[in-house]
């Protein structure tokens, strides 16, 4: 089992840190600790991130020391979460005004355009949590072949439905918003839409895969 940590985080919450690597059976057991977090009524919200959990308490004052105690015994009697995870298919055009930064991909990895296309479509992506942006889904799975640092300068805006890459993740952008993940596709696909019942397509646990559609420069 991984070591945790826990400690205070400002004045309303603890966190629950473990120590690297990152990996999809220790999710599990976070997703699992997300989900009993909520039921004590000194909770106010429970929110998993990578290899991460924050809790955010209603009467931090009084209970923050008893809720760190809780949290280190609770990560040691977690089980691991399986959740109803669902397949989703993500079109994505590649390179390109697309894509500007697969070039860049491609000579760090090594590989041809093409090649870093083929090597990103072929695997299956799993939502690790959401974070950053409404629906912005981090997904574990990427070939170590792809992994590249972020841009040293982000950019100021970053198109919605951007397909990047950040560090061993990859992930799409649900807004326009400033980023620095390194560009490679875009989809059309709405990752959050306010309109609806469920504004946020992806959820912890689903499954991901990209789907290269015919237009695009490779």
């Amino acid at each position: 089992m991984q070591r945790a940590r826990c400690y205070l985080l400002g004045e309303t919450a603890v966190v629950l840190e473990l120590e690297p690597p990152v990996t999809l059976e220790s999710q599990k057991r976070i997703w699992r600790l997300t989900q009993r977090l909520p039921d004590y009524p000194e909770v106010v919200e429970a929110i998993p991130g990578m290899n991460n959990i924050t809790v955010i308490l209603r009467n931090p004052q009084a209970l923050a020391l008893d809720a760190i105690e809780r949290l280190q015994r609770w990560w040691e009697e977690s089980e691991v979460l399986e959740p109803d995870s669902r397949r989703v298919d993500i079109p994505v055009i590649y390179g390109g005004k697309q894509g500007p930064d697969l070039p860049l991909v491609a000579e760090h990895s090594g590989l041809s355009p093409k090649q870093v296309v083929e090597l990103h479509a072929s695997a299956d992506y799993v939502v690790w949590f959401l974070g950053f942006q409404p629906g912005f889904a981090y997904l574990g799975g990427l070939s170590a072949k792809l992994a590249m640092p972020r841009r040293a300068e982000p950019r100021v805006q970053v198109p919605a439905g951007s397909v990047g890459i950040g560090g061993e993740l990859t992930g799409i952008y649900p807004l326009t918003t400033p980023g620095g993940w390194q560009l490679i596709g875009h989809t059309s696909l709405a990752l959050f839409d306010a309109s609806q019942s469920e504004p946020v397509l992806l959820r912890p646990g689903d499954t991901v895969r990209f789907v290269p559609q015919k237009e695009g420069v490779c």
